[in-house]
């Protein structure tokens, strides 16, 4: 959902049929569904010693230096960790360990890896790690994936369930240069299968109300949350999962956010690298009964100008209120965090958000917003929103400028220190621009008011939310942004597993609203390999970080392009005028955009969907 290229990390298709859907969302957590089917399969972590702190049992090792702690390089967790290679000459480490995967189980392997290498080529893989279980390979990586620090990596190994196989890595390096491969935090987790058949996304109808009181500088925020929700679908709901996706951005021993005293059910061990909470239900909930759980709820800001971060007196508050995970017929999405684009996959929901701050203090936010003054120099801040799938915030002393689009948009830009009159203008300018293009085009914006926050030290670009959005000062980003609204916020998607649906989409939508035809983009298309595709997920982007926005972004909107002149102008228009409509405040995939496609035209696009790699 980013406006910019950002990083990603990189992993191959895996290599057998009953492994294709691999590189999907990891989890610790229960993906059950009907108590029978939860009993088959007893949730458990298979993987012992996974962050080598009890020395090497029962990992075999090629020699006593793979499972180290010597400096040079550092743990994930702890202080141990497994050092593959780095000697920068001709060089074979190898780690492995077995284990049994019980039937009836769905399973999922997570790991951190970091790569370091000496190597200076971009295009040639001198040095490689493998991942295998069993005779299967999940995955290599290469010295072209160096990264700077640890990425989580996960696979489905759930057709490997009732064997015993070994979980293998294989480093080599060639004749000079090193390149280290360096592995921690090595976990199996198994939960109960999917119920066949039952495709319903629950929990559904969600109403979170939230009531925080800020520090004196916006960068610390407590109080408590709660959330009501219906069971959807015709299987019994016996728990639910809170995401606590800015638990990335900190350690499992001391996370960004917290919650405590959870009412309404039983808070279970923290999983998926701490962004996920599993809360078990007192009583499962049959099809259309509702309930609410509460909780605790703390947030510490860490530094950085980033989608949760602060830059100086700023602080940008995105992702951090716990949401409900989404079970359907693929199980719980517990995908892991990726700092490369997006894991966000929820339902549209209700917010009612309370904030209470210093007065010196301007706070934007998802939805409308009223103030009334507080005590003691503070201002009380509530803002509400519905049919929105996050919630975001930010806090500090903008300069705030408004106005309101010509189709009646009241928009509200909120500057940051150094960024001069002129430029916020400007992007006022294009924000009204925006809102309006892409309104007329997939229908009336529905969010009431539009926040945006500028800040030209954003690594990212920008970054969008229901109603409020982070960006640089960038005609074209903020248009991009500001598309989001639709594709994502108004169309829904899992954006872990189908990063396209709304990336691709803005970037095309952006183009229109710019008045660019993307002509002849096409034709500068070089695919990397065979498995490299528009649909593929952020588990294959991670692995290959600097091919996702060229892939997703470029040939992603570039498809579009040639799929409007295949068609024509009018059938295009209208396909996505319709295509947003019926899937208002819903969740798209790619199957059914691919059959509202075919729909719209007499043109067999088979070969089209083959030539441009759009599979699902």
């Amino acid at each position: 959902m980013r406006s910019t290229p950002h990083r990603a990390f990189a992993t191959s298709a895996l290599a057998v049929a009953a492994l294709a859907a691999a590189l999907l969302p990891g989890t610790s957590a229960s993906a059950a569904a009907e108590p029978a089917a939860a009993a088959a399969c007893t949730p458990s972590q298979l993987i012992t010693n996974g962050g080598f702190e009890s020395g090497t049992s029962p990992w075999t090792q090629s020699s006593t230096s793979v499972i180290t702690s010597r400096s040079g390089q550092s743990a994930h967790g702890g202080s141990s960790f497994a050092w593959l290679d780095g000697t920068g000459g001709t060089h074979t480490d190898t780690l492995s360990q077995s284990v049994t995967i019980p039937s009836g189980c769905s399973a999922t392997l997570t790991f951190w890896l970091h790569i370091d290498t000496a190597e200076t080529t971009s295009s040639t893989a001198y040095d490689k790690l493998t991942a295998k279980i069993g005779s299967t390979t999940l995955a290599t990586w290469s010295n072209l994936d160096k990264n700077t620090g640890y990425v989580q990596k996960s696979f489905d190994v759930s057709a490997f369930a009732g064997q015993t196989v070994a979980l293998a890595f294989t480093g080599t390096e060639d004749s000079s240069l090193q390149s280290s491969f360096v592995l921690d935090d090595l976990a199996l987790d198994t939960s109960a299968a999917t119920t066949p058949g039952d495709t319903t996304r629950t929990p559904a109808a969600p109403s979170y109300t939230v009531s925080l009181t800020s520090n004196s500088t916006g960068t610390g925020w407590t109080g408590h949350e709660s959330v009501s929700f219906t069971n959807a679908s015709a299987t019994a709901l016996g728990e639910v999962y809170l995401r606590l996706w800015d638990n990335y951005h900190g350690t499992c021993s001391a996370p960004p956010i917290t919650v405590t005293n959870v009412t309404g059910g039983t808070a279970g061990a923290l999983s998926v690298a701490c962004t996920a909470l599993k809360v078990d239900l007192p009583t499962p909930l049959a099809q259309g009964q509702s309930t609410t759980i509460g909780f605790d709820l703390g947030i510490t800001v860490p530094s950085g100008a980033d989608r949760f971060g602060y830059d100086g007196a700023f602080s940008m508050i995105g992702n951090a209120l716990p949401v409900l995970a989404v079970r359907d017929g693929s199980g719980w999405h517990l995908d892991p965090y990726t700092n490369n684009g997006e894991s966000f996959y929820s339902l549209a929901a209700d917010f009612k958000v309370t904030l209470d701050h210093p007065s010196t203090l301007l706070v934007p936010a998802t939805g409308t917003s009223t103030d009334t003054p507080g005590t003691s120099g503070r201002t009380v801040t509530t803002a509400t929103a519905t049919e929105v799938r996050d919630f975001a915030w930010a806090a500090g002393p903008f300069t705030k400028i408004s106005g309101t689009s010509t189709g009646g948009v009241p928009i509200n830009i909120y500057s940051v220190s150094g960024i001069s009159s002129a430029n916020a203008q400007s992007m006022l300018s294009t924000a009204k621009t925006a809102v309006d293009a892409h309104a007329g085009r997939f229908g009336a914006y529905p969010y009431g008011e539009l926040d945006a926050v500028i800040d030209n030290n954003f690594w990212f670009g920008g970054m969008e939310y229901p109603g409020f959005v982070l960006d640089l000062v960038s005609t074209t980003a903020l248009t991009h942004e500001i598309g989001h609204q639709w594709w994502y916020g108004i169309v829904g998607d899992d954006e872990y597993n189908s990063p396209w649906l709304d990336e691709a989409f803005t970037d095309y939508a952006t183009d229109l609203a710019l008045g660019k035809t993307g002509t002849s983009c096409w034709s500068s298309v070089s695919w990397a390999s065979s498995d490299e595709k528009i649909t593929n997920s952020m588990a294959y982007w991670d692995a290959h970080s600097s091919r996702y926005s060229t892939v997703v972004y470029g040939y992603g909107k570039c498809a579009l392009h040639d799929l409007r002149r295949l068609i024509g102008d009018t059938a295009m228009t209208n396909l996505l005028k319709s295509y947003a409509t019926s899937h208002w405040y819903g969740v798209s995939t790619t199957a059914e955009f691919k059959a509202a496609a075919q729909a719209a035209t007499s043109t067999d696009l088979t070969s089209f969907w083959t030539t441009h790699r759009i599979d699902g």
